[in-house]
């Protein structure tokens, strides 16, 4: 059972509790667990293949952030999370089973549906909110391995995150981390000023 703080921890940092958050406490419960404590500086580190809500559980349980460079973002839409261990390069990967939604609830995943068509009434809305506090309860309750696949992760370990040079944008005048810098037509410039330039040459 998952301690009552670690619960308001993650719903205190996220804004608000809902299915997504509790799965990512349960993901964040297996890295614990797995490859070790709360990461005070980059000796864990994540990678993500999702945006959604639970990777705010990942950043405040288990200290992998954007802002210290050991939370890496892959932006592939999986639900899958991938943690490693700098010391050892131990490395592990959790990901959702797709059966979660549907078989831990099928009639809210039903009305989530009709939701998401836009022909949910006002009643089934009602029941949906029902329905929903139910299911983060079941996901904070299941076991584990009814929740995801947790097998090795490849073996790459990510690189230790660097601190790069800025460089100044020839379009805006803004600072622009070197690495991101694109050349065009003989200037260098951030993503959004290149992007701009192309369109407004074409093709």
């Amino acid at each position: 059972m998952i301690a009552s703080e670690v619960v308001q921890k993650a719903r205190a940092f996220h804004g608000h509790m809902c299915p997504g958050l509790a799965i990512g406490i349960r993901v964040a419960e297996i890295a614990l667990r797995e490859i070790g404590p709360h990461a005070e500086d980059e000796e864990v580190v994540a990678v993500v293949e999702t945006d959604m809500c639970g990777v705010d559980a990942i950043q405040v349980l288990t200290g992998c952030t954007f802002g210290k460079g050991n939370l890496i973002f892959n932006d592939y839409g999986k639900k899958a999370f991938s943690f490693y261990r700098r010391s050892d390069g131990k490395g592990i990967r959790i990901v959702r089973l797709p059966k979660v939604a549907s078989e831990l609830d099928p009639e809210r995943d039903a009305l989530m549906g009709r939701m998401r068509a836009y022909t949910i009434t006002p009643e089934e809305e009602k029941r949906l909110e029902e329905l929903q506090v139910l299911y983060i309860q079941k996901i904070l309750e299941a076991p584990l391995e009814d929740l995801f696949d947790i097998k090795e992760a490849p073996p790459e370990v990510p690189a230790p995150a660097r601190i790069h040079d800025n460089i100044i944008c020839q379009g805006c005048g803004e600072e622009v981390m070197a690495t991101r810098i694109q050349h065009v037509q003989g200037k260098q410039l951030c993503i959004p000023c290149s992007e701009r330039l192309r369109t407004r040459a074409g093709p």
